[in-house]
């Protein structure tokens, strides 16, 4: 069965510097030496988490986008995040899913972080990503996002194999992040990788990152807090169908739709 090697860049953010971490996560991403073959960066990888998307958003294919890409094909692999982009006059907390042939995929932050003013200056997506790589199925999410377990949860007619987030998930709220991830691969059935950042924003919020790796059963696979870290992973789909096999505890899920 399928395996799939995942890297995962736990970094600190320089507010609303875009050189600067572009610059600093491109010699991440080459500094792997493993063979990878999806790379994960957090929320607003490019400026940290900035209610100032007037000054610092790009059009859809602009200077983010052409790194992405330009990264992408570097190290040939899948490359996600999410950065600020502007289109038709609206604003969008945007996940890029972007592979090495050049083709790409989106999603739109779904669940605006009003506590913070994001639906203040960001418009709300209201359609999901979910892309396949060597036959894993993938659900592309964004912090808050993870407070919110319908939108994740499993549909049996389009089920999929790993959930990832990209998170500024600051440390106040860690016990809430480290216990939603864990939740979210149990009641799914499915390997969960969140991906948050590290270090103190231009808000004076710290962020302890606890970037994890969790299996279908809720077991840490990987665990980092408090420092930066670049961590490689190989996981195996055979893994996820033999616990969906043994435990078929989906089957007896709530049948409903979203209707966005």
């Amino acid at each position: 069965m399928s395996s799939l090697t995942i890297s995962i860049i736990q970094t600190d953010l320089v507010w609303e510097n875009k050189e600067a971490n572009l610059e600093n996560l491109e010699k991440k991403i080459l500094s792997i030496e493993e063979k990878t073959e999806l790379i994960i960066l957090p929320e607003m990888f490019n400026t940290g988490f900035s209610m100032n998307p007037e000054a610092l958003a790009e059009e859809a294919d602009g200077p983010c986008f052409q790194w992405m890409k330009r990264m992408s094909q570097l190290k040939r692999v899948a490359l996600t995040g999410s950065f600020m982009v502007h289109v038709d006059g609206n604003y969008y907390n945007r996940l890029i899913w972007m592979l090495p042939n050049g083709d790409f995929g989106h999603y739109d932050k779904r669940h605006l972080f009003a506590f913070a003013g994001e639906d203040q200056h960001f418009s709300a997506g209201n359609q999901k990503l979910m892309p396949s790589i060597k036959g894993w199925r993938i659900n592309l999410l964004i912090c808050y996002d993870l407070r919110f377990p319908v939108w994740s949860r499993q549909d049996q007619s389009n089920p999929y194999d790993l959930l990832i987030y990209v998170a500024n998930w600051p440390e106040r709220r860690s016990n809430a992040w480290k216990s939603l991830l864990m939740a979210r691969a149990i009641e799914n059935q499915s390997f969960v990788i969140g991906v948050n950042r590290v270090g103190t924003d231009g808000l004076g919020n710290y962020h302890t990152g606890d970037s994890s790796i969790i299996d279908p059963l809720g077991e840490i696979l990987f665990h980092q807090a408090n420092e930066e870290s670049i961590h490689t992973i190989t996981i195996h789909k055979s893994h996820v169908d033999q616990i969906r096999e043994k435990l078929p505890f989906l089957k007896d899920a709530d049948d409903f739709h979203i209707i966005p």
